[in-house]
C-alpha cells in the first residue's frame, strides 16, 4: 500500500523505532573558528578521498596482527600492505574523473608509497611527504580546487593521520629515521606545521598550553597540534621534557606564528632539504624533479613536457606547499 513500508508500518513508526536505540547527546558549539567550516565544506573529490581512506582503515580490521617472537614490526602489515598494492589504482580511479584517468597509475604510486615501508615495517616523515604528494598531484591535475584548501588539511589529511596512527599501533610499525628524543616525532611533521597554523590568533589557547596534557584532553579533536601531542603522550610514557625535547623547548615560544614559522625552517632543514628524502622520493611527469639554476624563474612549463606549469622552489621541495601555487595552509603566506 503507498506511503506504507513492505513491514506495515508508518513512517512515523519507522522513525521512532530508529531512534528507539539512538546514543543522544547534549548539542555542543562545533563552529569556533573559521577553519571548522571545513567539516561542512566538502567537495565530491574531498568526500571520494575521506571514502578512499576510510577503506585502508577497514582493511586494518580485517588483518588482524599476527602472533610473532618480535614485539616490532607485526608482519601483518606486509599482509594488509599487499591489499593496497593490489587495489591502489581501483581506488584512485574512483577519485579521479575519467577524462583524467590516464593520471592514475601516476598518482597511485604516491598513494602505496605514504603508508609505509612493507619490508622493513616502518614509517616516518618520507612516506607522510609521499601522501603530501598524492595531494599534490591531485592538485595539479585539477581533481581538487582552490575550494577544497581547508579540506585538504583538516578533513583529508586528518583522516589520513588517523589511519597511519592506526597502522602504527597496531602491527608495531618502526619508525623510519626517527632522530630519537632529539627529533620533532617519530613518525610526523605536517601535523605540526599545520596545526601550529590553525593555532595562529587563537585567543585563549598558546604555545604553552600544549604541555598541559588536561589542556591537551579537552581540545584535541578540535587542533591537529594538540591531537599530534595526545598521540604522544599515548605511545610514550615518562615526563614529557624527557620523551619529547623539541617539543617540551617549542612550547616556550611566545607566539603560534613564530612556532609555524620555525617548524617551516626546520621541516627545510631536516626533511624536504635532506638527500635521504631525495633518494628515496619518487618522481614522474606531474610531481618532477628538475635541475634549477640559481636565478629560475619563478613559474616555467615542466620539464618533462606535461603542460603543468611548475613553480621550481615548490616541487623541488616536498613540503606542505607544494599542495599547489594557489592551495597553501592556513595562515602561510
Amino acid at each position: 500500500m503507498a506511503g506504507s513500508s513492505e513491514s506495515g508500518s508508518s513512517p512515523e513508526e519507522e522513525m521512532q523505532i530508529s531512534f528507539a536505540n539512538h546514543n543522544f547527546v547534549v548539542p555542543k558549539k562545533e563552529i569556533n573558528m573559521f577553519p571548522d567550516m571545513s567539516k561542512w565544506k566538502r567537495s565530491k573529490p574531498v568526500e571520494k578521498l575521506i571514502v578512499l581512506l576510510n577503506t585502508l582503515d577497514k582493511w586494518i580490521d580485517e588483518t588482524p596482527p599476527v602472533d610473532q617472537p618480535s614485539r616490532f614490526g607485526n608482519k601483518a602489515f606486509r599482509t594488509w600492505y599487499s591489499k593496497l598494492e593490489k587495489e591502489a589504482e581501483n581506488l584512485v580511479s574512483n577519485v579521479i574523473p575519467h577524462e583524467l584517468s590516464a593520471a592514475v597509475v601516476e598518482a597511485a604510486v604516491y598513494l602505496k608509497e605514504s603508508v609505509g615501508n612493507p619490508t622493513r615495517i616502518d614509517y616516518g616523515t618520507g612516506h607522510e611527504a609521499a601522501f603530501a604528494a598524492f595531494l599534490c598531484c591531485l592538485c595539479k591535475i585539477g581533481v581538487l580546487q582552490v575550494d577544497d584548501q581547508l579540506a585538504i588539511v583538516l578533513c583529508i589529511f586528518d583522516r589520513y593521520l588517523q589511519v597511519m596512527r592506526k597502522l602504527q599501533k597496531t602491527y608495531r610499525m618502526e619508525p623510519a629515521g626517527s632522530q630519537g628524543v632529539w627529533g620533532l616525532d617519530d613518525f610526523q611533521f605536517l601535523p605540526f606545521i599545520w596545526g601550529s597554523s590553525q593555532l595562529i590568533d587563537h585567543p585563549t589557547l598558546t604555545p604553552a598550553h600544549f604541555v598541559d596534557e588536561k589542556v591537551v584532553n579537552e581540545h584535541h579533536k578540535e587542533y591537529m597540534f594538540l591531537e599530534c601531542v595526545r598521540f604522544i603522550n599515548e605511545m610514550k610514557t615518562g615526563p614529557f621534557a624527557e620523551h619529547s625535547n623539541q617539543l617540551w623547548n617549542i612550547s616556550a615560544v611566545p607566539a603560534w606564528s613564530k612556532v609555524n614559522q620555525g617548524l617551516i625552517r626546520m621541516y627545510k632543514a631536516e626533511v624536504s632539504g635532506t638527500f635521504s628524502l631525495f633518494i628515496h622520493g619518487l618522481w614522474a611527469s606531474v610531481y618532477c624533479l628538475f635541475l634549477i639554476a640559481q636565478r629560475a624563474v619563478k613559474s616555467h612549463p615542466c620539464c618533462c613536457g606535461s603542460g603543468v606549469m611548475c613553480r621550481p622552489d615548490q616541487v623541488i621541495q616536498v613540503d606542505f606547499s607544494s599542495l599547489g601555487a594557489s592551495v597553501k595552509p592556513i595562515g602561510f603566506s
